[in-house]
């Protein structure tokens, strides 16, 4: 079984390419980010989460829903970019962070894993679930975005998902799930 990707993978990625998977560009990428959006149902949440922010796309549309957002990622090439991206929302932080091991002192009412648990290995995941039922605060919802394309990434993104909610199943419940072509989304609210 393979061990979660580190920094180094990472760092390589970015390094051949300020955006390697063309969240810029890439209708596919534009598409699944609405959808994500869409998926909550234009709550408004308190203190947001968002793990593996990359270059900050994604966390510039929930900013729009977030009256604080905190955004991780594992290298610091990509958050200089999401900062720059985000430099007009001054709810918005970042913060470089290797999840699960680091993970914020918060708590917090949105967590989105939006393509990242598959680059976990299925102990991480579990760690990471146990993060996340941790910090989350009862109502809260999180959010699961998972690629279903094959990869040589510790875990499918069918199979990252169904860990993370088999791990979080006495603290979390599934709300809703979609399939789309090419990825899942699963909304878990936290019991109250």
């Amino acid at each position: 079984m393979r061990g979660s990707r580190d920094a180094s993978h990472f760092d390589r990625l970015y390094q051949s390419n300020p955006d390697p998977w063309g969240f810029l560009s890439d209708p596919y990428e534009q598409a699944k980010y609405r959808r994500s959006i869409e998926m909550l149902g234009g709550r408004h949440f308190a203190s947001g989460l968002e793990v593996g922010c990359s270059i900050g796309v994604l966390t510039h549309m929930l900013a729009a829903n977030c009256d604080a957002l905190l955004g991780v990622d594992i290298v610091e090439q990509p958050l200089a970019a999401a900062r720059l991206r985000c430099a007009g929302q001054p709810q918005v932080r970042f913060q470089r962070m290797r999840v699960p091991g680091d993970w914020p002192e918060q708590r917090f009412d949105l967590i989105v894993l939006s393509e990242v648990l598959y680059f976990l290995s299925p102990a991480d995941i579990a760690l990471c679930a146990d993060r996340v039922m941790s910090s989350v605060l009862p109502g809260g919802k999180i959010l699961l975005v998972n690629w279903l394309g094959q990869s040589d990434d510790p875990c499918s993104g069918d199979e990252a998902s169904e860990h993370f909610i088999a791990a979080t199943s006495t603290v979390l419940h599934v709300i809703q799930q979609q399939r789309q072509p090419g990825y899942r989304l699963d909304l878990l609210t936290a019991r109250e």
